[in-house]
C-alpha cells in the first residue's frame, strides 16, 4: 500500500519557479514510479513527467520544453518536480501517481492534490 501526499503547491507570478513535492510513504513505497499529472480550469488531466523507480528514467510532456526536471530523493521516499518559467496556462491542479508497472503504463494511487497558480 502506498499513500502519495503532494506539497509545495503556491501562487508565483509568470516567469517565476515552484518546487513541487511527492512524499510517498508505505511498505511498497521504497520502489516505484512517480508521474505528475495536472489538470488546468476546463482542461482534461495531462501528463507532465514521469520518474522510473530506479530513477535512472525520465520522461516529460511536450510542453515541458526544458522548464522543468523531475527528480528524487529515495532516502527521504520524496519525488520532486521543478519547475521552471512558469506561464498562466500552467494555472492548475498537479497530482502524483504510482501503480504496479512502469511509468506511462497505469496508475492506481494518486495524491489529494496541489493548486499552482500563475498570475500577475
Amino acid at each position: 500500500q502506498v499513500r502519495l501526499v503532494e506539497t509545495g503547491g503556491d501562487s508565483v507570478q509568470p516567469g517565476g519557479s515552484l518546487r513541487l513535492y511527492c512524499l510517498a510513504s508505505g511498505e511498497t513505497s521504497d520502489y516505484i514510479p512517480i508521474a505528475w499529472f495536472r489538470q488546468a480550469p476546463g482542461k482534461e488531466r495531462e501528463e507532465v513527467s514521469c520518474i522510473s523507480a530506479s530513477g535512472l528514467t525520465t520522461n516529460y510532456a511536450a510542453f515541458v520544453k526544458g522548464r522543468f526536471t523531475i527528480s528524487r530523493d529515495k532516502a527521504k521516499s520524496t519525488v520532486y518536480l521543478q519547475m521552471s518559467d512558469l506561464v498562466p496556462n500552467g494555472t492548475a491542479v498537479h497530482h502524483c501517481a504510482t501503480g504496479p508497472g512502469a511509468c506511462r503504463t497505469q496508475y492506481t494511487n494518486w495524491g489529494q492534490g496541489a493548486q499552482v497558480t500563475v498570475s500577475s
